[in-house]
């Protein structure tokens, strides 16, 4: 499971050089918000090049609607990406229609069916937002679903998405909710928005924190600088497993226990569910 997304200029070939060595679970070449249409015939050249070596390496083309999407596709699926980072779906229809394509191109290219994944940015529409519920088995390629705020709040027209102390202000905490719950539903992970101020790196590991306390499984990253601190903050420390290991074993131990006593509180089965989940995470991080 990813921890940490990179995004990367699919346009410097300075950048992608030094993607490699930052320590990110998972690299995003970007073709789209951080390469200008002119660059993207060369941005896309490097991309495929890119992909070739590595299992990482995820690429955000354009949006499904757009005249770019499917030269995106047509040009770095080839390369076999580990997965398609799509950007503004109006619905979970464009993620059905991208998946649709990418079952043309990897029969045309012999790739192995359904083995390019998706991750939806699934809020950065206001009409998306109506719809989230309908990513749950819409295709059987989505394994993870985020969230924007910055395009959200341009389509609004909004002067900003947070207040004076940093909080998201009630329209983005609400999209950010959505994509926690659409993500549960449809049984997949859940990945946290980027924080832009890259040099904030205390609030960023604040951020980071609350996002796995709140369901989040991993986070988005603008800046190699964020890299380290989003690891460290979606791994669950050495007590937090004690304590799942503690109730994991408690119920082996009274198997047909609804309810056990575990230092002076009432441990229930969502408890249990929550501490397989948090030992779960734990094995996936040390593989």
């Amino acid at each position: 499971m990813n921890r940490s997304y990179l995004f990367v200029p699919a346009d410097s070939e300075r950048k992608l050089a030094k993607a490699g060595d930052i320590g990110a679970d998972a690299l995003i070449l970007d073709l789209e918000d951080a390469v200008a249409e002119d660059a993207r015939p060369a941005a896309r050249r490097l991309a495929a090049e890119y992909v070739k070596d590595r299992d990482d390496a995820w690429v955000r083309i354009n949006p499904m609607d757009s005249e770019h999407a499917l030269a995106d596709l047509a040009a770095v699926m080839p390369s076999a990406p580990a997965g398609i980072v799509l950007p503004k779906p109006r619905s979970p229809v464009d993620a059905v229609a991208l998946s649709e394509r990418l079952d043309e191109i990897e029969q045309k290219h012999g790739l192995g069916p359904g083995q390019t994944a998706i991750l939806a940015l699934c809020t950065e529409r206001p009409e998306a937002l109506f719809t989230l519920h309908e990513y749950a088995g819409a295709t059987p390629r989505l394994s993870a679903l985020s969230w924007g705020a910055e395009d959200l709040s341009a389509a609004l027209g909004a002067a900003a998405n947070r207040d004076e102390d940093g909080n998201w202000l009630p329209t983005y905490e609400m999209a950010r909710s959505l994509c926690l719950l659409a993500a549960a539903a449809a049984e997949v992970a859940a990945i946290d928005t980027v924080y832009t101020d890259f040099r904030d790196l205390d609030g960023l590991l604040r951020y980071a924190q609350n996002a796995r306390r709140d369901g989040f499984s991993g986070m988005l990253a603008i800046h190699p600088a964020q890299v380290d601190v989003i690891n460290a903050a979606f791994v669950p420390s050495r007590a937090e497993i004690e304590h799942a290991e503690r109730i994991v074993a408690l119920f082996d131990e009274n198997p047909g226990a609804g309810t056990i006593g575990m230092d002076g509180r009432m441990i229930d089965r969502p408890h249990l569910v929550q501490a397989r989940r948090l030992l779960k995470l734990a094995e996936r991080q040390e593989s």
